[in-house]
């Protein structure tokens, strides 16, 4: 199962806070408990560490991410745009994701939040063109880059 497949995110999260390696793992745990067959993807990144859930192996049926920064930890929505988000939490102005800033998972609202990943989750199902692709629940590094404009 890929929630033990760790150790390449380990590798990329040694730079950051350990507030941000905890919040960022414990988001990890929250979600792969959740869609256990869903694949996570690694971008390790110029900007930023992130990692996603997707029901196939493509970044672009992605429903939700991780986004750890240089001074925060975000927690998205790849197509947050299109899900209502009665209580205001979520931030974003573009077409498609939203996010949440988590400083300290003990303020983190799961309830309101696992609905929103929910709808995701059944949205990412619903566009995903090709039915035949395997949900299996696969860790892949899909990119590490080179030079990086936060903590390497």
């Amino acid at each position: 199962m890929s929630i033990e497949e760790v150790k390449d995110l380990l590798v990329f999260l040694k730079p950051f806070a350990k507030q941000q390696k905890d919040t960022a793992l414990w988001l990890r745990d929250w979600i792969w408990k959740q869609y256990p067959t869903t694949n996570e993807l690694i971008y390790d990144n110029y900007n930023a560490l992130a990692f996603g859930w997707s029901v196939s192996d493509k970044q672009g049926d992605t429903f939700c991410h991780v986004a750890v920064g240089s001074k925060a930890v975000n927690f998205g929505l790849y197509r947050g745009a299109v899900i209502p988000d009665p209580e205001k939490k979520f931030f974003g102005s573009g077409n498609q994701a939203r996010h949440i800033k988590v400083f300290d998972v003990k303020d983190f609202p799961k309830e309101y939040v696992g609905k929103m990943v929910k709808e995701a989750y059944i949205n990412a199902c619903l566009r995903l063109g090709d039915k035949e692709q395997v949900h299996s629940g696969l860790t892949i590094v899909k990119s590490i880059s080179e030079k990086k404009r936060r903590p390497s």
